[in-house]
């Protein structure tokens, strides 16, 4: 009979958003009531990626709506403002300042990075995200016409600082 390979058990963090009662599992909002406000940094970033030739016609306004850069800019700070009107269990915050940023990269690429800051009890990871990730979009639906091919690559966390985990980057 063969022997079963035992597995070390790492204990894994817990959810913060999910708390275990008698009867399951539930969603809960995190209290964040007690955390002292600290300055709170998020940069995000959204990556588009363009079939051959069409993102330089775009980008030079060719498009069948117009420029990009300004609106998607804009549809990404309105995004990074409304967050918490988007995702459930975030918390509503008073932003600082939030900035959207649009890059073409290599032939048929862009990137778009969003920054939020604030000074609160909870980070602004989710404004970042939420706003590239909303100019990304914005992007998308102002150049459809041209192709259906245009693909958003990805949306990720870049940096935070703040809080009690402190500093964190991609590597």
């Amino acid at each position: 009979m063969p022997t079963r390979a035992r597995r070390s058990r790492i204990p894994l963090p817990e959810l913060s958003h999910v708390a275990r009662t008698s009867t399951g599992t539930q969603s809960v909002m995190v209290d964040v009531g007690k955390k002292a406000a600290t300055a709170r940094e998020a940069v995000a970033r959204a990556r588009l990626v363009f079939p051959p030739g069409l993102r330089d016609r775009v980008w030079r306004g060719d498009g069948p709506k117009g420029p990009i850069g300004e609106v998607a800019r804009v549809a990404g700070i309105l995004a990074a403002k409304r967050t918490s009107e988007l995702v459930p269990m975030c918390h509503g915050l008073s932003l600082e300042h939030v900035e959207v940023e649009l890059e073409p990269l290599g032939r048929d690429r862009l990137e778009v990075r969003c920054r939020a800051r604030t000074t609160g009890r909870t980070g602004v990871e989710m404004e970042a995200m939420v706003g590239a990730s909303l100019a990304a979009l914005t992007v998308y639906d102002m150049t459809k016409a041209l192709s259906k091919g245009i693909a958003i690559e990805s949306v990720e966390l870049l940096e935070k600082r703040g809080g009690k985990s402190g500093h964190w980057k991609r590597e």
